[in-house]
């Protein structure tokens, strides 16, 4: 990085946005063949970061814990401006690129969803869900979205279940490239909601199993709908013998 001296002290030089990018592709163009996969950038399509359910929901329960409140403000400018170069979620861990002064390297590991938790959210949503389709869309009644989004008891992580870091000099917790991570991921999640169940190791057939299982109307023995002899005799155009034969019961074989 170059400096430049002023009045006694030492600055960063200003590196310009498009300055910054320029660098990024550069590095990225050598890691991706060095990894052997290309990068998953985070690129929005307009100026908010989540337009579904699960964004939405991602990025406000992010918003909503007092610890985060002073530190994502700048975190949502560095994902519009398409800093955070590449993104991928894994079970337990999201793993980024951020293109700030250098390119920055992100970690952020979530815990697991505890299993008592999960299991009061598939019993809550028991019934409640008609396909995985709606899951995934977020096409669901007001009842459930409040299950899956509830603060302590939903599907999304609490600080507690959340640890970062990231490779740049900054010495907070939560630094601007990984509260850019952080909404990228709400944007992810526009486009791929699957990866929450993935990032909780959660399974969602597990949860669609279960809602749906009193959804669905299960026949009952002999119980399902029978055509009449005579409608089944006028469309084939044949003569049908409704009498029930019943088997003969063998006797004894002869000695």
């Amino acid at each position: 990085m170059n400096w430049y001296h002023d009045r006694g002290r030492d600055f960063p030089r200003y590196v310009s946005m498009a300055e910054r990018k320029a660098k990024a592709a550069r590095a990225l163009t050598a890691l991706a063949k060095r990894r052997g996969r290309p990068p998953e950038p985070v690129v929005l399509s307009r100026r908010a970061i989540a337009t579904t359910f699960w964004g939405k929901a991602w990025c406000d329960n992010l918003e909503r814990y007092m610890d985060y409140v002073n530190r994502l403000p700048r975190g949502r400018s560095y994902v519009r401006n398409g800093s955070v170069v590449d993104l991928a979620i894994t079970p337990g861990t999201i793993r980024a690129l951020v293109a700030g002064s250098a390119l920055y390297t992100v970690t952020v590991g979530i815990a697991p969803m505890k299993r008592p938790r999960w299991r009061r959210v598939v019993a809550r949503c028991t019934g409640r869900i008609g396909s995985l389709v709606t899951l995934l869309r977020g096409e669901l009644s007001g009842d459930v979205l409040a299950v899956l989004a509830d603060a302590k008891d939903g599907l999304f992580p609490e600080p507690k279940d959340i640890s970062m870091e990231c490779s740049c000099p900054d010495w907070a917790e939560m630094c601007k490239h990984v509260a850019a991570v952080l909404y990228g991921v709400g944007a992810r999640l526009d486009t791929r909601p699957e990866l929450l169940f993935t990032l909780r190791q959660v399974d969602q057939a597990e949860l669609l199993t279960q809602a749906t299982s009193r959804t669905i109307a299960r026949p009952r023995p002999g119980g399902g709908k029978r055509i009449a002899t005579d409608k089944l005799a006028e469309v084939f155009g044949i003569e049908i013998d409704d009498t029930v034969t019943r088997p003969r019961r063998r006797g004894p074989p002869a000695r």
